[in-house]
């Protein structure tokens, strides 16, 4: 295969978006279904811990398949892997919309997350592969801006779509843009570096992937049951020994499933840090806000999930425009600014935000999308580049399933903290409610503090021994 020239035309764009709509519809599903979650109880006379499934079956796939994504990508061509992941998304889309039983729409979810799991590397692996090294800031500013404005589009589209048409419109909507996709991509995709039978390894696959179904089945065990409960424990305890167990093999493997020395490159794993704990507050206050809201503000649903939509728009216009600074300026810059803004935003949620209005929660939410659209995207694009080209691949796997992770963990932490004080305040759920959210702010700032200083760690070299 000849050398692939990079260049950014209409075509290397379109591919970028049309991978790039999957994931937003993904994103989109995942968020919107949990304002569905009173409706499918009562549709399918389910419990509220039977329901969870619709999010937990489908995050349990995603965790499994997006580790691999690093053999899928050497092993298959890209367009295919598309291919496969739209078709699938599609298939579980149609179920889920025509589900005439609770069990078939979680078969559609699980479907759905498969293909979520496949195309959501594949995007940035499009991006990081074939766009040109000047502009591949602001590129990768464009690919996270598609998924980053799902998490706000999601409750209040959700929302709307349930007062007005029922909770099966949410699927139905995507289908035209799906297709749509699929057709776009399967004509504008290109390869761009051979592809070569790589050896799978079944047992460092099931190792790894049920490490993260445990870590996710915890994560969602804690919202309700406590993170101190013996059947949360005993979970992470598991999820503990079966990724120790992966690592050893991989560590003992001459070609393992994924190259987990990415973690050895100090840029790399400090960058990740600082996403995942970014991923785990934006999640947190998308779980908090329109929860508050409608508790204590009495909001109806469709206005406490709009709640979110102005910082939707302002991370939508910013995250391109953080890329181009890291293109021209470097990632310095970019980042410390976005954690700095990020800092002050959970210090002012911590301080004033559970004294106030849903609206107020709001006007101060609009700095976060600040700090994501100036540092989220650059800290990826500054922790990938600093790995090895052949090494890109597995940086990539691993940034978006610790991601996805840290999301889920993030909103557990909210829920349980709240769920916890109302059960303080069984008589009085406003305050209680009140009390949880307060609690989750604190949590909230000392992660953000956390951030701060795996981003600053980034740039400030430690001192070297004579």
């Amino acid at each position: 295969m000849p050398e692939f020239e990079r260049r950014l035309d209409k075509r290397l764009v379109i591919s970028i978006v049309a991978v790039g709509v999957m994931s937003f519809a993904g994103v989109v599903v995942e968020t919107a279904m949990n304002i569905a979650f009173p409706a499918l109880m009562r549709e399918f006379g389910v419990t509220t811990a039977v329901v969870q499934w619709v999010t937990t079956g489908y995050l349990l796939v995603l965790s499994a398949i997006m580790p691999i994504s690093s053999f899928l990508i050497r092993r298959f061509r890209i367009r295919t892997l598309f291919v496969v992941a739209m078709v699938a998304f599609l298939v579980g889309t149609l179920v889920c919309a025509a589900a005439p039983q609770f069990v078939l729409l979680i078969v559609g979810r699980v479907l759905q997350g498969l293909g979520t799991g496949i195309a959501l590397p594949l995007m940035f692996t499009i991006v990081l592969q074939q766009v040109p090294l000047a502009q591949l800031g602001t590129m990768m500013g464009v690919a996270t801006l598609i998924t980053a404005m799902a998490p706000a589009v999601g409750p209040s589209l959700g929302g709307f779509l349930i007062g007005a048409f029922g909770w099966r419109s949410i699927f139905l909507v995507l289908l035209p843009f799906l297709v749509l996709a699929l057709v776009l991509g399967a004509l504008t995709i290109r390869q761009s570096r051979e592809t070569r039978r790589v050896p799978f390894s079944p047992v460092q696959f099931l190792l790894m992937a049920a490490g993260f179904v445990a870590l996710v089945v915890a994560a969602n065990a804690a919202s309700t049951s406590g993170w101190t409960s013996p059947r949360v424990l005993g979970l992470f305890a598991l999820a503990l020994m079966l990724l120790a167990g992966f690592l050893l093999l991989s560590r003992r493997s001459e070609r393992p499933l994924l190259h987990v020395r990415v973690f050895a490159d100090r840029t790399y794993t400090l960058s990740v840090l600082y996403v995942v704990l970014i991923q785990a507050v934006v999640l947190a206050l998308g779980y908090l806000i329109p929860y508050f809201a409608q508790v204590v503000g009495s909001m109806g649903s469709f206005a406490a999930g709009c709640l979110l939509l102005p910082g939707c728009i302002i991370g939508a216009a910013l995250t391109p425009f953080g890329g181009r600074i890291l293109d021209r300026l470097g990632a310095m810059r970019p980042i410390l600014a976005g954690a700095v803004i990020e800092v002050l935003a959970l210090g002012l949620f911590a301080a004033l935000g559970a004294h106030g209005s849903g609206v107020r929660l709001a006007l101060i939410y609009l700095l976060i999308p600040v700090c994501q659209g100036l540092s989220v995207s650059n800290s990826m694009t500054n922790g990938l580049r600093s790995l090895p080209d052949e090494l890109q691949a597995d940086g990539n796997a691993a940034f978006n399933t610790i991601q996805q992770l840290g999301g889920a963990i993030g909103t557990a932490v909210a829920a349980s903290l709240v769920n916890e004080a109302q059960a303080a305040s069984p008589a009085d759920p406003v305050a209680g409610t009140t009390a949880g959210v307060q609690t989750s702010f604190w949590v909230l700032l000392g992660a953000g503090v956390i951030a701060f200083a795996a981003a600053l760690g980034v740039f400030v070299t430690p001192r070297r021994p004579r």
